[in-house]
């Protein structure tokens, strides 16, 4: 069945490729993106862009009204744990009071029956209590960031009790694929991918030992759309479950890329979770989903696309 969705978020890395997945299935779909990050060009040229900041509450309450989404697909936020370290308050100001802007929007416009959130497993568990993390973890983010997503968690569980919109939460590994920011701090696949085809030293934070799940965006994507009409109510890891060290991902991309240059190991950076990776068996029974795309084959998409 058809519905129209908005996705927040739209014209980013992750966004524009659920908006692809929700087009190719056959949804109206409308994006609310300032583009601060995002970029007009990843936009489906059958989604409706609509140029909105989630802080401005009586702009978001205007697309929400145009665009009356039976689905929100709310994948904009800031997501960097370093800049969150540094500046808290905006981290706050954009996922937390924005996502109450987006959810205030959805209650009084009345025709969202589902909110599907992008939250975080690399960040909101911090250190886990188990490997690989389950669902069932404390969630005890590290960072201002991560506490941010563990918020709005909680206030999409406020306004299924109090107003009975619905709602599925994603906790996403680290994603990367086509169309991920090269020259931002976060996603360490397309910043080396970028560096080592241009033939620029590719910087390794720390001793590389550190550990991640790395999640292709395709599948996360697919993760989107199997929630529209599955795990009500329910929290889902979107991972690997395969824990890989940021120095096998380092050794992979030199050999596909082909890049002779030095290994550079640079200073470890605060606030980083050591080692985390995700048990994604829930989403697997709840959702009907389990990642496709290897890592070896997904760095390869990666490359090719920057190439």
């Amino acid at each position: 069945m058809s519905e129209s969705i908005l996705v927040t978020g739209g014209a980013g890395f992750i966004g524009s490729h659920i908006v692809d997945a929700l087009v190719a299935a056959g949804h109206t779909v409308a994006v609310l993106d300032n583009l601060s990050t995002g970029k007009r060009e990843n936009v489906n040229p059958a989604a409706t862009l609509y140029e909105m900041d989630l802080r401005d509450a009586p702009g978001v309450r205007r697309v929400v009204d145009e665009v009356r989404p039976a689905v929100i697909s709310h994948q904009a936020a800031l997501a960097d744990v370093r800049a969150s370290l540094a500046d808290p308050a905006t981290y706050a100001q954009v996922n937390v009071v924005g996502t109450l802007n987006l959810l205030e929007a959805a209650r009084r416009t009345g025709a969202t029956r589902k909110v599907i959130f992008a939250s975080t497993g690399g960040a909101v568990y911090g250190n886990p209590a188990e490997l690989p993390a389950t669902e069932r973890c404390p969630a005890l983010p590290l960072d201002p960031y991560g506490t941010s997503k563990l918020a709005c968690e909680y206030y999409l569980a406020t306004y299924k009790h109090n107003y009975d919109i619905d709602h599925c939460i994603l906790r996403y590994a680290n994603v990367y694929g086509p169309r991920q920011d090269p020259f931002g701090e976060a996603g360490v696949v397309a910043i080396w991918t970028e560096r080592m085809l241009h033939g620029k030293v590719a910087v390794i934070n720390g001793s590389g030992d550190q550990q991640r799940d790395f999640c292709y965006v395709g599948d996360v994507a697919r993760g989107n759309v199997l929630a529209l009409t599955r795990g009500s109510g329910e929290i889902y890891n979107l991972g690997t479950g395969v824990s890989t060290a940021i120095n096998q991902v380092y050794a992979l991309l030199r050999e596909i890329t082909g890049y002779d240059g030095p290994e550079v190991h640079g200073p470890a950076k605060h606030g980083e979770v050591w080692r985390i990776y995700l048990n994604v068996d829930k989403a697997r029974e709840g959702l009907g989903w389990e990642p496709q795309v290897p890592l070896r084959e997904g760095l390869q998409l990666t490359m090719d696309y920057f190439r």
